[in-house]
């Protein structure tokens, strides 16, 4: 039977609607005057560039000194984080590229068996749903290799836990003939199923031989699947809020699975945090008119799966219609949707552990987290940015001391979580979404009976309110709206954090700032900043642009200094996935158009001393090249690749293309990158 006809966006995976209509444009407030911005045009093209005048990032000698590109007066870093190999070309190959005396092999494709009764993967796509739940999970994207001697205080390479998130799903790909209809127009169950267990998070212990091949611990009680069904735990300030009762748990403490799971971040203590990103459009309420806490959210009257649909009429279905369907919401799941939106934390070591959604870090588009260097005695303190247009980029700070023999996720459930506004002079401020705070308390206190973009704000009830409406209370902050902030990375040598803003077409010239300075920026840039004093819970910051992405001749000028001046050898666009590997190198990977001059998508290599930046691996085609991670000797490099055109890893799977890890690797065993 034919598909409902529903909006061809809602289908999009990707879509991404532009849901913060609150005008911040904080820093005509706050300064007396603006920074001049220019931009420069090569070829035709525009290529941005920030002039921080006068600016120094601290701990950045090459920002406040540097003559040209690729130099470093200062020598900082150079030995540790120099670029070793010849920048590769472009591609639109279908398959992996690296250079010479590098290989790469595929490894974990979605569908290979790692626990239960590990059902083989079926060529035709004709696996139950049930042996989904066994299998690696589709679209794969953040990861994480933990080494099996963490917890031990060991560093091993050569055996560990690699832990990865699947984002979401073909069904195209996932089913024999796609997904199906009967004569009502609901959808089989089993396949609803399937495509619940394909998203989600796999645990896969792995080990290499004495001949360096890496191959799963088949058996291993560590293997595991957290699937869109699995039973979770909520924890923080929200935990038990009223806005979160549901028909599952009438008291709003647990929930079901996670969704759209795209970066992560490894904490201290050795557990996973897995982020759910576009989760709202997962959810539909047919109401004539919703909660802020949809709106501001882009939730919408479809679901892009139709889930919710499934013939079977299972409460694990129905949960995903949000539409209020009875007298209280403890009988409905209107507020089912009000338990998405959180990082969660999953034990890998503890196979038998629930999953924790972890409230205290907000709620919103979480691309990922990562987390600052910690210190005894001192607050645990982690970043998030909002893969979203003109949203925000977040930082926490716990209440509790971090000390590594008790830590634990109860650190992430008290503190203070902060958001960021990007002064035009290189300076930067973290405004704090409390009620305790009395700047904030005064600003929520003067934006009652206001609109708040497209929302009538009429306060929040409490702290749990505050975080469930984490970008309504950005909004009323004072927030810069940023171009899609998405993954972190802090150096490990110098402290500076570097967030990539992916891109934003919508950006009018009306709306540029210094820290977004492209109207219709669809090639994007990567931004850093130093903590003041070097002190990770500082109140301030300084600030500049790492890069910006864009074709050949895109400059990028600090201080009146050209910094980079991009060539064939490292041209890229819309910067997504950032990674700092153990020695300091910087991995940069793209997910934008795979048009000319760029190609297929890809990953680049950064001195993040020196700018020095060259093209170090290309996927295959119609790909998105997302998540890294090495072992701790850096000589096994894992790189994710999700959605994959067609005849991907083994070139013999038609229409049913199969994501998978890609384990890079030196041909004379040394260290990637140098």
């Amino acid at each position: 039977m034919a598909k409902h006809n529903v909006d061809s966006k809602y289908l999009d995976p990707d879509y991404e609607p532009v849901v913060n209509h609150s005008g911040n444009k904080v820093f005509d407030d706050v300064l007396n005057a603006r920074v001049q911005r220019r931009t420069l045009m090569k070829g035709g093209v525009g290529a941005a560039l920030a002039s921080i005048m006068g600016f120094g990032l601290a701990g950045c000698g090459s920002d406040s000194s540097s003559a040209s590109a690729g130099s470093d007066p200062d020598g900082d870093n150079v030995s540790t984080t120099a670029l070793g190999f010849d920048a590769i070309a472009v591609s639109t190959a279908n398959n992996v590229v690296v250079p010479a005396g590098y290989s790469a092999k595929a490894f974990l494709p979605w569908g290979t068996p790692i626990t239960g009764s590990y059902p083989e993967f079926r060529a035709d796509a004709s696996n139950s749903g049930a042996e989904q739940e066994q299998q690696v999970g589709m679209h794969h994207d953040g990861m994480h290799f933990f080494p099996i001697d963490f917890k031990a205080g060991g560093n091993r390479s050569d055996e560990g836990l690699l832990v990865m998130n699947h984002e979401y799903m073909n069904q195209k790909a996932l089913h024999p003939d796609g997904p199906t209809y009967n004569q009502s127009g609901m959808r089989p169950a089993d396949e609803v199923r399937k495509e619940i267990a394909a998203h989600g998070v796999s645990v896969v212990h792995i080990k290499q031989d004495s001949a360096g091949i890496w191959d799963i611990v088949f058996g291993s009680p560590f293997n595991r699947r957290v699937t869109g069904n699995t039973e979770m735990d909520i924890r923080g300030p929200v935990r038990g809020y009223q806005k979160l009762s549901t028909r599952f748990s009438p008291n709003g403490t647990q929930t079901r699975g996670t969704l759209n799971n795209c970066s992560m971040g490894p904490t201290p203590w050795g557990t996973y945090l897995a982020a759910e990103e576009n989760w709202h459009g997962y959810f539909a309420n047919g109401s004539q008119t919703q909660p802020r806490e949809q709106t501001r959210h882009g939730v919408g009257s479809a679901t892009r799966y139709d889930w919710e649909q499934a013939d079977s009429g299972e409460d694990q279905y129905v949960r995903f219609n949000i539409t209020p369907a009875a007298a209280s919401a403890k009988d409905d799941y209107r507020n089912e949707a009000n338990t998405y939106g959180y990082m969660v934390e999953i034990d890998p070591f503890t196979p038998e552990s629930k999953p924790q959604k972890r409230t205290a870090l907000g709620r919103f588009g979480h691309e990922g987290v990562i987390f600052a260097p910690v210190e005894e005695g001192k607050p645990v303190v982690c970043y998030s940015g909002d893969d979203t247009r003109f949203e925000y980029i977040y930082k926490f700070v716990s209440s509790r001391p971090y000390y590594a023999a008790t830590a634990s996720g109860y650190l992430l459930d008290e503190g203070t979580l902060y958001v960021a506004r990007f002064n035009e002079d290189g300076s930067g401020d973290w405004l704090p979404l409390s009620l305790d705070n009395p700047d904030f308390a005064a600003r929520v206190q003067a934006a009652q009976g206001s609109s708040v973009g497209a929302v009538l704000f009429e306060g929040f009830e409490n702290q749990a309110d505050v975080l469930l409406n984490t970008r309504l209370a950005a909004d009323i902050a004072g927030a810069t709206p940023m171009d899609r902030p998405e993954w972190g990375a802090v150096d490990p040598n110098t402290g500076e954090v570097y967030f990539t803003l992916t891109n934003n077409s919508k950006r009018t010239e009306e709306q540029v700032n210094a820290a977004n300075p492209n109207a219709e920026n669809r090639t994007g840039h990567i931004i850093r900043w130093s903590e003041a004093n070097k002190d990770f819970a500082a109140a301030e910051f300084q600030w500049n642009i790492f890069v910006f992405a864009g074709e050949q001749g895109t400059e990028t000028i600090v201080d009146g200094k050209v910094v980079v001046s991009l060539t064939d050898d490292n041209i890229f666009n819309s910067p997504d996935g950032l990674w700092f590997d153990y020695n300091g190198r910087l991995w940069i990977q793209t997910d934008g158009s795979d048009a000319a001059p760029y190609q297929n998508n890809m990953m680049l290599a950064a001195n993040p001393a020196t700018r020095d930046i060259r093209r170090f691996f290309v996927g295959p085609q119609g790909c998105e090249v997302t998540g890294v991670v090495t072992t701790p000797d850096v000589r096994s490099m894992f790189v994710n690749i999700q959605h994959p055109a067609r005849d991907w890893p083994f070139g013999t799977e038609g229409d049913h293309p199969r994501d998978a890890t890609v384990i890079v690797t030196r041909d004379d065993n040394g260290v990637i990158g140098a």
